[in-house]
């Protein structure tokens, strides 16, 4: 850890060099006006900001709005809805819509948007789960009536998740300039630097305080930079640099079900491929003994402190403390002797003398992927590499510079993922053997059929409350399950908290638990925001 901990120090005093190269540019943005606000929280979405092809499902979508929403309490309250009820076969959600709502170009939002949104985005094939919808439409201008193909537990997740987008204005260039009902509307958008918002003079909701955004898509070093400089409001950092003192700014961590966990390709390599040929397979991690060993031998508590700064938990499932996880996933761990047992016992030897176990000839060495722009994952891999090392594994990491290539790679190679929403959907997505290979889901092409009939059972429960022990047991029922007691498909590592820099002038009020961090999930209850002279 020594090692890595001045790899860590080092590249960090590049910070300030790489933030000269954007400060002539920022110092023309006012930093501490009333009127204006200067935010560098990352979340570019490289499919521009339509709903219907999944922007907003982790956090505030801020253009557009959503039927429901939550509150900092994660309560489920009406937001373009005045009324959502499901009928009771669990098939039919029937939703009043208020009278008052507008989009940013003054027309008037109807049941007939809210239909066709949720039409296109089932039809788009995006990243909305919409799978088990059968079709939306406008029973008047103000009702709508989503009918499902069968039970979905989840499924009030997407009245909540989905932005509503103006029927008579979507279309291929939507993404690049948004119309919504929203508190914000977009006046331009210069990609991969900077977009700039402002109040929408329409908005049905509360006027917020702010009447100007400015959104920087600078990088870590650079966006850390120019907080030193005073030249932002709001700044997303690592939790590594979440210790260091910014002037007139204020540590601001948030709770957040984010977590990182290690991708195990679970089935062995057979030279099988997918259809745009990745390989699919791993004769290494396909072994249970393997899996297990991992689980147990890294210290998650070790990585709290040493990567994340103690902004964080340990990480035993993808669910930690929501309501569908399952409290048995917690295990003791960092104990090299426990992993070192196991792959004895399993026939895991170093007959060699190099250091590494082998078994029928085969080496325990894996590849660890992380994309290059992303330092925490970085650092999770380098530790979990040091840590496995006594136990006879050898671990090689490797950042690349795209996710395009760790896609094509993400079925035969371990992969540093973050995930983590408040919704039990995702659990599905990621254990279910009807979604392997499926996108980004269940890459590891993890099966179970006892998992899979809970998690089946959980979806088309009777009633959201009913579905919670289902979603536990699809984790652990005393016998099998995809926690590290059962498959260990994954190794589950830490829980982040977000750590923004905020200017002391700035009041955010009671900021939610937060999900996985793509979008601006901290700007969910950006109308209360206020500035203290």
């Amino acid at each position: 850890m020594h090692a890595f901990r001045n790899f860590r120090a080092g590249r960090f005093l590049l910070a300030a060099l790489a933030g000269l190269l954007v400060l002539a540019t920022l110092a023309a943005t006012p930093a501490l006006a009333k009127d204006t606000l200067t935010l560098a929280i990352k979340g570019e979405p490289d499919d521009g900001y339509d709903p219907t092809l999944g922007w907003g499902r982790y956090g505030n979508p801020l253009f557009q709005s959503t039927l429901l929403r939550r509150d900092e309490n994660l309560n489920i309250v009406n937001e373009l809805a005045t009324a959502a009820e499901l009928s009771a076969d669990g098939l039919t959600w029937d939703v009043t819509i208020r009278e008052d709502a507008k989009f940013s170009d003054g027309s008037h939002l109807t049941a007939e948007d809210v239909a066709y949104t949720f039409n296109t985005a089932a039809a788009s094939g995006g990243k909305v789960d919409l799978i088990n919808m059968d079709k939306a439409e406008a029973i008047s201008g103000s009702a709508v009536r989503i009918t499902l193909k069968k039970r979905d537990t989840t499924f009030i997740n997407r009245l909540i998740s989905l932005g509503i987008v103006p029927k008579a204005l979507h279309g291929p260039g939507y993404a690049r300039k948004p119309v919504g009902s929203g508190p914000y509307r977009m006046v331009e958008w210069h990609e991969g630097q900077q977009m700039i918002a402002e109040i929408n003079p329409n908005y049905f909701g509360d006027k917020p305080y702010f009447k100007r955004l400015v959104f920087l898509f600078t990088d870590e070093d650079t966006s850390f930079a120019a907080a030193k400089a005073g030249q932002v409001d709001v700044v997303v950092v690592p939790q590594a640099l979440a210790m260091q003192t910014v002037p007139g700014m204020v540590m601001h961590s948030v709770q957040s079900v984010d977590n990182r966990g290690l991708l195990m390709p679970f089935v062995p390599n057979t030279g099988r491929k997918t259809d745009k040929g990745a390989p699919i397979g791993n004769n290494v991690t396909s072994d249970l003994a393997i899996r297990k060993a991992i689980n147990v031998a890294i210290d998650r508590k070790v990585l709290v402190q040493g990567v994340l700064e103690g902004f964080g938990s340990p990480a035993y499932g993808p669910c930690d403390g929501l309501p569908w996880d399952n409290p048995e996933n917690k295990f003791k761990d960092g104990d090299p002797d426990a992993a070192r047992k196991l792959l004895a016992d399993a026939g895991w030897k170093d007959t060699d003398g190099d250091g590494i176990v082998e078994k029928n000839g085969v080496k325990a060495e894996i590849t660890v992927l992380y994309p290059a722009d992303r330092a925490i994952r970085q650092y999770l891999a380098l530790a979990v590499a040091d840590m496995l090392k006594p136990v006879g594994i050898h671990a090689i990491v490797e950042g690349k510079r795209g996710w395009d290539e760790i896609k094509h790679r993400m079925h035969s190679d371990v992969v540093v993922f973050g995930w983590g929403a408040h919704d039990p959907i995702e659990v599905y997505q990621l254990y279910s053997s009807h979604h392997a290979g499926d996108g980004w889901n269940n890459p590891g092409y993890y099966a179970n059929a006892k998992v899979d009939e809970y998690l089946d059972g959980a979806v088309s429960a009777d009633s959201y409350e009913a579905s919670l022990d289902l979603w536990k047991k699809a984790q652990w029922d005393g016998k099998t399950g995809s926690n590290a007691h059962g498959d260990a498909p994954w190794v589950w590592m830490v829980n982040l908290e977000h750590t923004y820099f905020i200017s002391e002038h700035l009041d955010v009020g009671v900021s939610q638990v937060e999900p996985h961090g793509h979008g601006w999930p901290i700007t969910a209850n950006i109308q209360k925001w206020t500035w203290k002279d």
